[in-house]
């Protein structure tokens, strides 16, 4: 395999390479594997036909394709060692010449570990944690769980209530009636039964000292939402250093992805929501930018403490929780499920760090 380098502007290097077609052809095997898994061809369980019969059943520019991300997975780690590129977030990927017995050519654009002049984090953490609104003591007055214990008592008469089939014919004021608020007297009773049906509860008070306890959990959670946020805000007003482009735009699709997902599970189309609000997917990413790169910035910072405080996650750690992402989403991706636990355990690990200072 043969690899050029270049330095790019903003903390970028590009690399284009060439996998000769002797050392291309031994991902088919893998290629194939892969294709298995997911192709369903009569007379076979899915993911269970032979290799030779799925050979027969793709198309050659999908195998090629499937050949070229497998060849690629396992290169890319090895030019990034052998370079000693200190790359950071997901490179971006395009193959410049594929074809049957040919070599693979492409190029890869990725980010580097761009120089950040950090200020004295530790002192900065230690100022935070000694505030006082970061350590008060946790209170919440009665009413709250009395609040949570109604509209529990309310969800259960809206399930309780009959399903409601419109008629051909319904006036207003019945079809009003019919979706009327229930009022509080047609509640179910807050007692031991009613503790019961949300679980293992002998009694109702018993339930309620559970919603107490709950209600502590969120607002502790919030209290160390609110003291990590100003940390970091902190942290990140005194950090000097050029954002690669790269980072950026992935911050930007991060937030691109939320929102249409957002949208879709809320049954509605994407682009009948950017209809809606007169703007285009671009408009809304110029809009967004100045947040994503300071998400990115804040990424970087991060990922600069964990590298001088030796915060990394072991590979039992980043294992265990990727293993709870592919069991529970069988489509995820293991790839990008690793990546995404990987970033996950080292903000985890960088703002207990900075907790304890």
């Amino acid at each position: 395999m043969k690899t050029t380098i270049k330095k790019l502007d903003k903390s970028e290097v590009e690399i284009t390479g060439v996998l000769e077609a002797n050392e291309f052809i031994k991902y088919e095997d893998k290629a194939l594997e892969k294709i298995g898994e997911r192709l369903e061809l009569p007379g076979f369980r899915k993911g269970k036909a032979p290799v030779g019969i799925v050979k027969e059943n793709v198309k050659e520019m999908e195998l090629l394709e499937e050949m070229a991300e497998q060849a690629l997975y396992e290169v890319y780690p090895k030019i990034l060692e052998e370079n000693k590129i200190d790359a950071i977030g997901r490179p971006q990927i395009s193959i410049t010449k594929i074809g049957k017995g040919a070599d693979l050519e492409f190029k890869i654009a990725t980010a580097v570990l761009p120089e950040m002049k950090l200020p004295d984090y530790k002192k900065i953490a230690n100022e935070q944690n000694k505030k006082e609104e970061f350590k008060k003591e946790i209170i919440f007055d009665e009413k709250e769980v009395e609040k949570v214990i109604d509209d529990l008592r309310k969800m259960r008469a809206e399930q309780s209530r009959p399903a409601h089939e419109h008629k051909e014919g319904e006036d207003e004021a019945e079809h009003a009636k019919a979706h009327a608020e229930i009022p509080e007297s047609e509640w179910p009773v807050f007692d031991d039964e009613f503790a019961k049906s949300f679980g293992k509860f002998e009694t109702a008070e018993e339930f309620k000292n559970k919603i107490r306890e709950n209600l502590k959990k969120e607002k502790e959670a919030e209290q160390k939402d609110k003291l990590r946020l100003s940390m970091v805000e902190e942290i990140v007003k005194h950090t000097e250093g050029e954002i690669p482009e790269i980072l950026i735009e992935s911050e930007t699709n991060k937030i691109l992805y939320r929102l249409e997902s957002d949208i879709t599970n809320m049954g509605l189309k994407f682009e009948d929501y950017l209809k809606q609000i007169n703007k285009t997917e671009e408009d809304l990413r110029k809009e967004w930018r100045n947040d994503a790169e300071k998400r990115a910035k804040l990424q970087m910072i991060i990922h600069t403490i964990s590298e001088k405080e030796n915060l990394k996650a072991t590979e039992e750690e980043i294992e265990k929780d990727v293993t709870q992402i592919t069991t529970m989403y069988k489509d995820a991706d293991p790839a990008r499920a690793r990546a995404y636990v990987e970033q996950m355990l080292e903000n985890e690990k960088v703002f207990a760090f900075l907790e304890k200072q």
